[in-house]
């Protein structure tokens, strides 16, 4: 009885060793595939500006689009792999203006209701990235950044893209 006691703890702590080898292993692969596999070297074909994209996709769909990170004065979310962007034609408020956050739109509130996107970074199963958007893809407020990704639509009309490519084009 003791030989067969002995066995069964020794293959239940090769077991639970095993998963926590098996699990801190698939997160730390996770992690550096997070970075690679969202941030793609050359600019998806097709990317049509956000307020055109509001206008024309439906849930569901596989979207490509182009605007600037921005839309409020955080336009990053807090520990989640997300940000809201702006559609280019959307002017900012200029550096002369005095206005300390440009990316806010604050001259523009109007425009950037019609012309406003949110992006999420999904895993491979759709879950939101629980990470820094800003660290992850190395943008900041103003980034032009293109992505690629499924439509979400809500009843008041707003866009939300689960994205899985990201290209931030050189610039600011």
């Amino acid at each position: 009885m003791k030989v067969f006691l002995s066995i069964a703890l020794v293959v239940l702590t090769l077991a639970s060793v095993g998963c926590q080898s098996k699990d801190s292993s698939s997160s730390t692969a996770n992690t550096s595939q997070s970075t690679s596999s969202f941030l793609v070297e050359s600019e998806p074909t097709g990317a049509m500006p956000v307020g055109e994209a509001r206008a024309k996709s439906e849930d569901g769909q596989e979207v490509t689009l182009v605007g600037l990170i921005g839309g409020s004065s955080k336009p990053f979310v807090e520990g989640l792999a997300a940000f809201t962007i702006v559609d280019p034609k959307v002017p900012y408020c200029a550096d002369d203006e005095g206005c300390p956050t440009p990316w806010d739109y604050c001259c523009q509130t109007e425009a950037v209701k019609e012309n406003i996107a949110t992006i999420k970074l999904v895993d491979e199963a759709g879950k939101p990235v629980a990470s820094s958007a800003r660290d992850l893809l190395k943008v900041k407020e103003l980034s032009t950044v293109v992505v690629k990704g499924k439509a979400k639509r809500d009843e008041q009309g707003n866009l939300t893209v689960a994205a899985n490519q990201v290209f931030v084009r050189p610039g600011k």
